[in-house]
C-alpha cells in the first residue's frame, strides 16, 4: 500500500525547494537560505559557548575537589568531634559514601624570617585522604618528583605548603618554617603563643588562589599536639556522586550524633558556584536572541513568499481547500526552515563541541597566537563539555521560536480572496 503525505506537507516541502531552482523566487530563496544559516549558526554558537562553560566548570570543579572534599562533617563548637567512632560508625553506615578519612581544623600564622601569613591548617592521615579527594589533581608530588602527603609522618612535624603560600614566603622544598598557635601557653608575663619549627616536605597547586595561598597540611597527630586537641575535628567524606552531596548531607544529618555540623562542598563555595550559573544564564539568553533574530527572519521570507504564490492559494481555495490548510502549508514551509537550520547547527555545534581540543590549537599554531597562555592561565586548553540538559532546551527554544515566525504570514495567505487574487492573472 502506498503511503500518502498530506498535501500540505508536500507542498510545503515543494515550496521550500522550488525557490531554489528558480530566477523568479531567487530573491525569497535567498532570504530563506539567510533564515536557515542564521539559525544554524546561532543554535552552533549556543551548543559551543555553553559546552566550553561547562568545559571550565568540569575543569575548575575537579581541581577544587583536590582540595575540597564531598562532605565535612564537623564538630559545631570547633573543637575535637565528642564521640567520633560512633560519628564514624554513622557516616559508614551510608551507602553512598565511599570513603571517610578524620581532619583537624584550625587558623594559625606561618613565619619564615620577617614575612609572617595568616593560614588555615589542615591535619590529615596520609594514608586515608586519597579515599576522599583527588590528590593527583593539585599535588605536585604526583606529577614530578617532588614528595606529596605521603611525606607526612607523624612526630616529624612537616608541612605541605599551597604553591602561592611558599612563593609569598619565598620558601622551597627542605626549608624550615615555624608555626604560630593562637592557642598559647599562660605564664606571669601573659599568654605567650606558641611556635613550632616544622619543615616544608611537599607543595600543592589545586589552582584556586584562596587554597594555595592559605592551606598548610600537616599530619593529624602533630596537629593535635600542636593545638591541643584530644582527636579530630571532623570527619571528611566521599560519595559516590559528587552531585547528590547535598541530598546525602541530608541524610545524614538526622544519624549523627547532636552536636555535629554537616556541610556539602556546594555550601562552601556557595558565591563562585552561583556567579557561575547567573554568568551561564546570561550567556544563554544573549546568544538565544540570535537565534530569535535569525527565527524571525522567516516572516518577511513568509510574507514575500506568501505574495508571490497568490495564484497558487487562489486556485487551491477554489480547489476546495480551507484556509486553515493553506494556513498550514506555508507554516511547513517555514518549519521546514526551521527544523533544517536547527538540525544543522546542532550538527556543526556538537561537531566543533566535541573536537574543540583538536581545532583550537590548530588554529593557534596557524595564527601564531595563544589563546589561554600558561603564565596567566591555569587552564592552558580549552575544555568542553556538551550536556543533554543545555543541548534539548536550544533545540526546543530554536524550533519553537521558527514555527511562532510561521503563525502571522500562514495566517494572511489562509485570508487572501481568489476572486482579487486571480483578477489580474
Amino acid at each position: 500500500m502506498k503511503l500518502e503525505w498530506p498535501y500540505e506537507l508536500v507542498l510545503g516541502w515543494r515550496y521550500t525547494r522550488a525557490g531554489r531552482a528558480t530566477r523568479r523566487n531567487g530573491f525569497i530563496s535567498f532570504i530563506s537560505g539567510v533564515s536557515m544559516l542564521g539559525i544554524g549558526l546561532g543554535v552552533a554558537a549556543l551548543v559551543i559557548v555553553l559546552s566550553v562553560m561547562n568545559g571550565f566548570q568540569k575543569e575548575v570543579r575537579d581541581r577544587m575537589l583536590s582540595v575540597v572534599s564531598h562532605i565535612e562533617i564537623v564538630s559545631a563548637d570547633g573543637g575535637a568531634l565528642d564521640d567520633f567512632k560512633g560519628t564514624l560508625q554513622a557516616i559508614q553506615a551510608n551507602p553512598q559514601v565511599v570513603g571517610a578519612a578524620p581532619f583537624i581544623s584550625a587558623q594559625a600564622l606561618l613565619a619564615r624570617g620577617e614575612d609572617m601569613k595568616g593560614v588555615l591548617v589542615r591535619g590529615i592521615d596520609p594514608a586515608l585522604e586519597p579515599s576522599v579527594v583527588d590528590l593527583s589533581v593539585g599535588l605536585l608530588g604526583k606529577n614530578s618528583n617532588m614528595p606529596g602527603v605521603e611525606a607526612l609522618l607523624p612526630g616529624q612535624f612537616g608541612v605541605v605548603l599551597g604553591l602561592d603560600l611558599a612563593r609569598q614566603l619565598g620558601v622551597r622544598l627542605g626549608d624550615p618554617v615555624t608555626l604560630i598557635a593562637p592557642n598559647g601557653q599562660v605564664t606571669p608575663a601573659g599568654v605567650l603563643p606558641r611556635l613550632k619549627q616544622m619543615q616544608v616536605v611537599g607543595l600543592f597547586n589545586s589552582g584556586h588562589y584562596e587554597y594555595d595561598s592559605a592551606l598548610v597540611m600537616l599530619h593529624v597527630e602533630d596537629a593535635g599536639k600542636i593545638f591541643r586537641l584530644e582527636g579530630p575535628t571532623g570527619i571528611r567524606l566521599k560519595i559516590k556522586n559528587l552531585h547528590d552531596a547535598r541530598i546525602v548531607a541530608w541524610t545524614l544529618a538526622p544519624t549523627l550524633p547532636a552536636g555535629m555540623a554537616v556541610r556539602d562542598w556546594t555550601q562552601q563555595n556557595r558565591t563562585w558556584f552561583a556567579a557561575v550559573q547567573v554568568e551561564k544564564r546570561m550567556m544563554f539568553i544573549i546568544l538565544t536572541l540570535i537565534v530569535a533574530v535569525a527565527a524571525f527572519n522567516l516572516v518577511s521570507t513568509l510574507v514575500m513568499s506568501v505574495t508571490d504564490k497568490r495564484a497558487d492559494i487562489a486556485i487551491l481555495r477554489t480547489l476546495g481547500a480551507s484556509p486553515g490548510s493553506i494556513m498550514g502549508v506555508f507554516m511547513m514551509q517555514g518549519a521546514m526552515v526551521g527544523v533544517i537550520g536547527t538540525l544543522s547547527g546542532l550538527f556543526l555545534g556538537l561537531l566543533i563541541a566535541f573536537n574543540i581540543d583538536v581545532i583550537v590549537p590548530a588554529l593557534e599554531t596557524l595564527f601564531n597566537a595563544s589563546f589561554l597562555p600558561k603564565d596567566i592561565y591555569l587552564i592552558s586548553r580549552m575544555p568542553s563539555d556538551p550536556q543533554m540538559s543545555d543541548i534539548l532546551p536550544v533545540a526546543i527554544i530554536s524550533l519553537l521560536l521558527s514555527f511562532v515566525a510561521t503563525l502571522y504570514p500562514s495566517w494572511r495567505a489562509s485570508q487572501v480572496n481568489p476572486a482579487e487574487a486571480l483578477r489580474y492573472e
